[in-house]
């Protein structure tokens, strides 16, 4: 990468929005890493001047670090402003982008980025935002030598690299792999800024399209070895973890079935079948999300239903989501733990009635997930693109976090920052 010649290794893109301000006090702690042994120029970049003034002043004093403003980079552009765009990717090695929803916000820092050979890392989970921008300009970013990486803070940095990470310590052929999410909180409960939310309605309410845009890329099944995965019910019991769960609706199943593609067609590798839950605990919680998830899956069906959603988050979400987003007291009593459970064969698999021999359970446990394991996942994504340039995909283009980083040290860097990746038990059936 060309970090020479230009003034900036990273940008953050949108620094003063909500998750923006975290990335950018997560970006001032790697500044001064002291296994650092050289200078990490950056800037922070949005719409207005003072706002960015503000976070850095507010990073700085949480950090006790009274000269950070000085330190760092200040960019004014618009995603409205394409020339804006331009001259932002012009200064930066790596951009951040931290504006979201992606599907209205994305896809001009992704063009202006690979027009002005940058490398861009985001942190959607927005599976048509993903898939479309993979479909459009992968070839261009490929041609142009840059990174294009989605979805590198909690969707779905964990769930990619756990699957490889699970495969790479099994004695053998990994074919079926479930995930069960499970989120710890404190006493106040959890809360998730309404950014996340508005996504989600977004996402949900365009279901046509991303199905549409599957049926056009017209790609072939992937081989299935051994039996094929079942799916569980929508609320099934999980006997290990002694919890119930239901599906888990994030993007962590697209981009790992994308990173499986990848390896499958471009390293060889036999693909693996995977399913993601998220535990939800006993009999009353599973009650109050089914009636969230109906008045949800009700209103989001229309325009009117959809805007009653994005002007109430905490009433039709029961407390969830707010405008506000958590306390500080609520993100740092907060965690997750990722538990896969993996089935898979000792031998070459014979045939697809063979029954598996050997099972394995890992985990990948953390801090709060969206503002502070976020922030650590992507940062870490991105000083892997500037140090292990060796070991990312020879030729660019639009990857997924496991295709890009699955052969470099990004979960020995997650593992230094808390992020922790481990295995439970591995047996022989």
């Amino acid at each position: 990468m060309a970090t020479q010649q230009r003034p900036f290794h990273l940008v953050v893109f949108g620094a003063s929005g909500f998750t923006g301000q975290f990335v950018t006090e997560e970006v001032a702690r790697e500044q001064v890493d002291p296994a650092r042994n050289s200078r990490l120029p950056w800037a922070v970049a949005g719409r207005s001047r003072e706002k960015l003034l503000r976070v850095l002043e507010r990073a700085a004093l949480k950090l006790g670090r009274p000269t950070l403003s000085s330190e760092v980079g200040i960019i004014v552009c618009d995603i409205n402003n394409p020339a804006s765009l331009d001259e932002m990717a012009k200064q930066a090695t790596v951009v951040l982008n931290c504006v979201g929803p992606y599907r209205f916000y994305g896809e001009p820092v992704v063009k202006a980025c690979i027009e002005n050979g940058t490398s861009c890392i985001d942190i959607s989970g927005e599976p048509q935002f993903l898939e479309l921008m993979a479909w459009k300009y992968h070839e261009k970013a490929a041609a142009k030598g840059v990174y294009i990486i989605g979805s590198c803070g909690f969707d779905s940095i964990p769930a990619d690299l756990g699957v490889i990470y699970t495969k790479n310590k099994m004695n053998g052929t990994l074919t079926t792999l479930e995930s069960f999410l499970t989120i710890q909180s404190g006493p106040e409960g959890l809360c998730i800024h309404d950014g996340t939310w508005k996504s989600a309605i977004y996402g949900f309410g365009d279901q046509n399209n991303l199905k549409k845009l599957r049926k056009e890329t017209n790609l072939k099944p992937l081989p299935i070895l051994g039996p094929k995965l079942k799916r569980r019910w929508p609320i099934s019991y999980c006997r290990e973890l002694n919890s119930y769960s239901i599906p888990f609706l994030g993007a962590d199943v697209s981009v790992v079935k994308r990173t499986q593609r990848y390896l499958h067609e471009n390293l060889e590798q036999s693909p693996v079948q995977y399913a993601a839950y998220v535990t939800v605990g006993g009999i009353t919680s599973v009650i109050k999300l089914m009636f969230a998830g109906l008045f949800f899956l009700f209103f989001v069906k229309c325009g009117i239903g959809r805007q009653l959603l994005i002007k109430f988050p905490w009433l039709f979400s029961f407390g969830y989501f707010s405008k506000q987003g958590p306390t500080q007291k609520q993100i740092d009593a907060s965690s997750f733990t990722m538990t896969f459970f993996g089935q898979g064969f000792s031998e070459p698999v014979a045939s697809n009635k063979s029954k598996p021999n050997l099972k394995i359970c890992t985990q990948v446990k953390g801090p709060e997930a969206g503002y502070v394991a976020t922030p650590i996942a992507m940062v870490q994504a991105a000083m892997t693109l500037l140090n292990d340039v060796a070991d990312l995909p020879k030729a660019g283009g639009v990857f997924t976090p496991g295709a890009a980083f699955g052969r470099t040290k990004l979960i020995d860097r997650l593992n230094q920052r808390g992020i922790e990746f481990s295995v439970i038990n591995s047996s022989e059936v």
